[in-house]
């Protein structure tokens, strides 16, 4: 039922998050400038609220928790569903009635991912380790199922929802409101199912002290609003630089900023890379078949990971499959770099084949990493900790959004290409880091 629950918030999340670009390209055709403040905002919005998500992720009840996480997030997309389909509808609307709309789905987007973190973190940083209940192998197999589901729904769900907006994308967003409203009450019925079968789900975790005394006034003493929004601010500064600091002083720093690192890549199979692709003469389908096949890789690692955690350990695991990223990704632009001023289409399938082979390493060092914050991290910081830990994913990416705004053309996507790579190196090099501080050694 867990497994259930996950599968249908991550496919709803992919769906929406593919075809919102889908109903913006419809809604706004001729400009990215709408799907960028979109995108933007949204991304944004993870970043200064991720705080208060772990804050309640640590402090709230865990069923309550993921319960808002699963009415919010289908109630926010069904809403956007709503004004996708108002404003791809054939209705005269004016300018600004256009752009009022646009800014409260671009809302709706923010209040969507930041229910998307509540979730995830929720069920996969917490949930999972309840309910393995201290089984290590449990613990790696639930990992690798919850892994699995993430990447068919990022395999699938584009794709199904692709396919339906090919025919119209007002049945697209129909489709879409529908799947929505439909897994509601599947997702929230269920979710419980699992809460209320594992006991120790249902233990209060030890709050950590995150409120700051109040200082002693007369009872009388009044305030006036903006003194009010002053102090109410800076509380929020202090616990947002109190979680930043666990954050930063944790033992498991090191991994989890290598691991969000790696999202400051354009080597994803994502946009930007995409549209480099078909400007260097590869078709949609070639473009869909290499997708494919990295995909594969990467729900592969969900095998070849668990089983080598079990064989040499979760830290030693991660350092070898960091390395494999690294060596394929650095042959990759190696070819790229040579080939690309006299023969696009070569050097691009070098770095096609180089991202391609590199996905097993990405996927599979992830859940070292994911593994390694689980047992370290204690219950009572899970929340804050992860959340913070997404923040710093969002970052990254949004860093990677900008190289790409940087050296826009595509002659020019060589230098976003290695600094992607740097930014691989970087992190595989903080990695080594920690395991040399954790063991004293790297090669044995």
């Amino acid at each position: 039922r867990l497994y259930v629950s996950h599968f249908l918030s991550t496919w709803n999340s992919r769906v929406f998050e593919f075809g919102a670009v889908l109903y913006m390209a419809v809604v706004f055709p001729g400009t990215l400038l709408p799907m960028s403040l979109y995108a933007l905002v949204r991304g944004l919005s993870a970043i200064i609220f991720a705080p208060a998500v772990g804050w309640y992720i640590d402090t709230g009840n865990r069923l309550q928790v993921v319960r808002v996480s699963i009415v919010f997030q289908r109630l926010v997309v069904a809403a956007s569903c709503a004004i996708f389909y108002v404003l791809a509808a054939d209705v005269q609307l004016d300018s600004r009635v256009r752009a009022g709309l646009l800014a409260v789905v671009t809302v709706f987007a923010c209040v969507e991912k930041l229910c998307s973190i509540l979730n995830m973190v929720s069920v996969e940083k917490d949930w999972v380790v309840v309910v393995a209940q201290r089984d290590p192998a449990a613990l790696r197999a639930m990992n690798a199922q919850m892994r699995r589901i993430d990447l068919l729904c990022k395999l699938f769900g584009p794709l199904f929802i692709a396919t339906m907006d090919s025919q119209s994308s007002r049945l697209a967003i129909v489709v879409n409101f529908g799947m929505n409203v439909a897994s509601l009450p599947v997702e929230y019925l269920a979710i419980a199912r699992v809460y209320y079968k594992i006991p120790e789900l249902q233990e209060a975790k030890t709050s950590p002290q995150r409120s700051i005394a109040p200082q002693a006034e007369s009872p009388l003493a009044t305030h006036p609003p903006a003194h009010e929004a002053w102090n109410s601010l800076l509380k929020l500064i202090q616990h947002s630089a109190r979680d930043f600091s666990l954050y930063f002083r944790h033992r498991t720093f090191l991994p989890s900023m290598a691991g969000a690192v790696l999202y400051l890549t354009v080597l994803s199979f994502g946009g930007q890379m995409v549209t480099y692709l078909l400007s260097s003469g590869y078709s949609s389908m070639q473009i869909g078949i290499a997708r494919t096949f990295a995909v594969i890789f990467e729900v592969l690692s969900t095998w070849v990971a668990p089983w080598l955690m079990g064989r040499i350990g979760a830290i030693r695991a991660g350092l070898w499959l960091s390395s494999w990223q690294v060596t394929m990704l650095a042959a990759g632009v190696c070819v790229f770099w040579t080939f690309q001023p006299g023969d696009p289409f070569v050097s691009a399938s070098g770095l096609v084949a180089g991202t391609v082979l590199s996905r097993l390493g990405l996927r599979g060092f992830d859940l070292c990493v994911q593994l390694i914050v689980q047992e370290e991290v204690e219950a009572e910081h899970r929340g804050v900790f992860s959340s913070v830990e997404a923040a710093f994913q969002n970052g990254f990416e949004l860093l990677a959004y900008a190289s790409t705004i940087v050296f826009s053309r595509p002659e020019e996507f060589k230098w976003p290409s290695l600094i992607s790579a740097l930014a691989v190196a970087s992190a595989s090099g903080a990695y080594a880091a920690f395991v040399y501080l954790r063991r004293g050694h790297l090669l044995h």
